[in-house]
């Protein structure tokens, strides 16, 4: 038996241990830990409930929008505050858009290099590249001289030595199995996607007036005004802008990101089969219209089972902490529903620098978040399979072209692999369908409707002495929950339940694995000096750590050790 450390997880946001046990070529246990704290939540205590989007925010520089998003209909489930029409479909935009940007960039800047090799695409014919690229896609780009242009431009930053973001990956490593050809098209798409996602988030800039950390979310809409005739407001020139981002994105999504998913994967098919993970899916319903009513449907699906979905009680959600660095408030094994929880510290792990954490005891600064006492996996996946088994017409259409173009069932779905296609999937429905979100805003403000706020609860005179309430968000990564009580119009208690919580989470007090741990189990390693394959699973969650802990321990310092990338 051979154990091996990665420490820091590298192209991810935050900071994520693994330690693994390989016998026989794989892995027959694993651990996994964030290494760094978070406490916004006890920030946020006594402050007005309406700001608490702006503080949430800040729990991660990367998820900002998402956090607005579920910090603001927390509040307004609280309080009963209803959102006009408008206001929703904005949010519907700035929602869809953050997870098409998103998707694109883990699929080329996080995920890529574990299954594309940049160094083997020096040795690829330009022309044969062109060709390859051709039989997929008619993008515009596809030709001898543009593969061409990018190989010299690589070759560059080899002979240079600096390799940029290209110099920490695994080179040559026998897991890598994409031809030359392959690889130059992949590199070049990963440096296009670059260009493409600074562009197409311009539409945060206009809906949000910055980005990241858009400054326009409110209690109860928006606060960027609609007039057609003013120049300081979403007039005429700003949604044909927005129009044409929303198109760039849907394109390059349709003929660069969804040919070159499938072209990598049917390299990969083996990956169909490792992976799988706890499976268990949760996902919380998104895209809300006028009414409320969902367009993505939430739910549950439970020990793989794809003849149903069971309906999301967020009630049955409880937090463990028996492995968790925080007081043990609710250990008793039950955990404590977030209403009711704390993020009170208590790390009582080995002194840095240390060879090994002992995972008998607490080991991570990630909760362990519970559905029903189950651990769920969410993300693109859970969101993938719960509409696809609900029958939403436009995943169950692109689920059976990705199955069908790979020659697959949707038994691969559970895996590494499905994964990644999943989150695929999930990018191409929401960029088709956000054109039709803005076509419905450009409808409603020529009928005279410019409503984009309700004011009539925005006095905290009108408020209960006391509130609860809970917000719910599919973001990039999966199910985001922030839940909030109020007393005397100020936040007694604060409680956010991120993606990476819950896949990240480690071990409860019934010893059950979390998403991450669970995924690793089987996964061959052919060489545990490199251990690629790790990687290949642990970012096929895409994991933001900032998100699930946060800064630093007492003494300021990071609290890691690189035993490998």
């Amino acid at each position: 038996m051979t154990k091996i450390v990665v420490d820091p997880i590298t192209r991810i946001e935050g900071h994520l241990r693994v330690e693994a046990e390989v016998s026989g070529g794989k892995i027959s246990n694993a651990w996994v830990s964030g290494t760094m704290f978070r406490g916004i939540e006890t920030i946020l205590k006594g402050r007005d409930p309406r700001d608490a989007w702006y503080w949430t925010q800040r729990f991660c520089g990367v998820c900002t929008t998402v956090h607005s998003i579920a910090s603001i209909r927390a509040v307004e489930d609280a309080l009963k505050i209803p959102v006009p029409p408008n206001a929703q479909l904005i949010r519907n935009i700035i929602i869809a858009i953050q997870n098409t940007q998103d998707h694109v960039i883990h699929f080329y800047h996080l995920h890529a290099l574990d299954w594309v090799d940049i160094t083997s695409g020096l040795k690829a014919d330009p022309v044969k590249t062109a060709q390859l690229a051709a039989s997929i896609s008619d993008w515009p780009n596809n030709s001898p001289t543009y593969f061409k242009s990018v190989q010299d431009k690589v070759k560059a930053f080899v002979g240079s030595g600096r390799l940029g973001p290209f110099a920490n990956a695994y080179w040559g490593h026998p897991a890598y199995k994409l031809p030359p050809e392959a690889n130059l098209m992949a590199t070049a798409h990963y440096l296009e996607a670059l260009e493409w996602q600074k562009d197409i988030i311009k539409i945060h800039a206009i809906l949000g007036s910055k980005n990241p950390h858009p400054q326009t979310f409110l209690v109860g809409g928006m606060s960027i005004p609609i007039d057609p005739d003013s120049q300081n407001a979403l007039n005429a020139d700003k949604l044909i802008e927005i129009k044409r981002l929303l198109h760039k994105a849907q394109e390059f999504v349709e003929k660069v990101y969804i040919p070159d998913l499938l072209a990598v994967a049917s390299f990969y098919k083996e990956w169909a089969g490792i992976g799988a993970g706890v499976g268990n899916y949760m996902c919380y319903a998104e895209f809300p219209d006028a009414n409320g009513k969902p367009w993505l449907p939430g739910g549950a699906i439970l020990n793989r089972d794809i003849s149903k979905v069971v309906p999301l009680d967020q009630k049955k959600i409880t937090e463990h902490v028996e492995h968790s660095w925080y007081q043990d408030a609710g250990s008793d094994g039950k955990g404590l529903h977030p209403w009711e929880g704390s993020s009170e510290p208590n790390y009582t792990g080995p002194k840095p620098p240390y060879q090994y954490l002992d995972t008998d005891k607490k080991y991570s600064w990630v909760k362990a978040p519970r559905y029903e006492e189950k651990p769920m996996e969410v993300g693109p996946l859970s969101r993938v399979l719960v509409a696809y088994v609900s029958g939403h017409k436009e995943t169950k259409t692109a689920v059976d072209l990705v199955l069908k173009k790979l020659g697959v069932g949707p038994e691969a779905l559970f895996s590494t692999l499905g994964r990644t296609g999943a989150r695929g999937i999930d990018c191409l429905v929401i960029a088709q369908q956000a054109p039709k979100w803005l076509d419905e805003l450009i409808g409603n403000i020529a009928k005279g409707d410019l409503r984009i706020h309700s004011n009539e609860l925005w006095d905290p005179a009108t408020w209960p002495a006391e509130a609860h309430g809970y917000g719910w968000h599919e973001a990039p990564r999966g199910g985001l929950g922030h839940w909030i009580k109020i007393k005397d119009q100020k936040i007694l208690n604060y409680q956010a339940v991120v993606p990476s919580t819950w896949n990240a989470s480690p071990r409860d007090g019934k010893g059950q694995a979390g998403p991450y741990e669970a995924a690793l189990l089987g996964t061959p390693v052919a060489d545990p000096e490199k251990p690629l394959e790790i990687l290949r699973t642990i970012h096929s969650f895409d994991p933001c750590l900032a998100c699930a802990v946060h800064v630093l321990d007492a003494t300021g310092r990071e609290m890691v050790r690189v035993k490998a990338s």
